[in-house]
């Protein structure tokens, strides 16, 4: 298969069962699925009634030995996604070329801009880094360094929800490699965070802050009374 490292998506539509081990034990039947293996190393078991979400899946930082019709992906927990292919129906690597990142609305482009303006919003003592600090997988909104120097990566959310943390996660497994960073600590803001996206945000270590956009902005609540 190529490389991890290059930017390509590899799709196989095929008859398979999928076991997982790990903190758990989990089995998928043999059934027809869709298998995704991106670029970024993840690979994914999806079905046609789950719109988006796989039935399975292994993050990165994770490594896909193939030995005939078995597929066996590890992570560095020594997790393991088994996918026992019976009959590969199609297949398909595309080469998606270079991202040019998410366009983010205009709300959310100016929450990081005052934030970044306005950093020790964070806590006393933070100091900026800079915005949209690069990575191989897409930009940090923020990197900034705590009151003692720690290195903090900062991922801003209108609505915070746990796509937004799980982007977080991404983004501390890979600037933790960097010994010039590491350790590297997380924090979700946004105006509003969904119960589910605090719960996993906290049980990952990871900081949760509501931002108020209006305060950021300087802007008074009484400046809003009509009378």
């Amino acid at each position: 298969m190529p490389s991890p490292n290059l930017c390509f998506v590899r799709l196989v539509i095929a008859r398979c069962q999928v076991d997982y081990a790990g903190r758990l034990t989990a089995h998928l039947p043999m059934a027809t699925r869709l298998l995704l293996v991106k670029a970024d190393g993840s690979v994914s078991v999806h079905s046609d009634d789950r719109a988006y979400k796989p039935l399975n899946w292994m993050s990165p930082p994770c490594w896909l030995i193939e030995d005939g019709n078995l597929w066996i992906v590890q992570n560095k927990s020594g997790e393991k996604l088994v996918i026992t292919i019976d009959r590969v129906l199609d297949a398909i690597d595309h080469d998606l070329g270079a991202e040019p990142g998410l366009v983010k609305d205009g709300v959310e482009a100016h929450l990081q801009e005052l934030l970044a303006e306005h950093i020790t919003t964070l806590g006393d003592g933070y100091t900026l880094v800079r915005r949209e600090y690069p990575t191989a997988i897409g930009p940090v909104d923020i990197l900034a360094r705590d009151g003692e120097g720690a290195a903090v990566a900062v991922e801003i959310k209108r609505r915070g929800e746990i796509d937004g943390v799980e982007q977080l996660t991404r983004y501390l497994e890979l600037l933790n490699r960097d010994p010039l960073l590491a350790p590297v600590q997380g924090v979700f803001a946004a105006q509003l965070i969904k119960p589910q996206a605090r719960t996993l945000a906290e049980d990952r270590g990871i900081r949760c802050v509501t931002l108020d956009y209006d305060a950021l902005r300087g802007i008074e609540p009484d400046e809003f009374r009509l009378f």
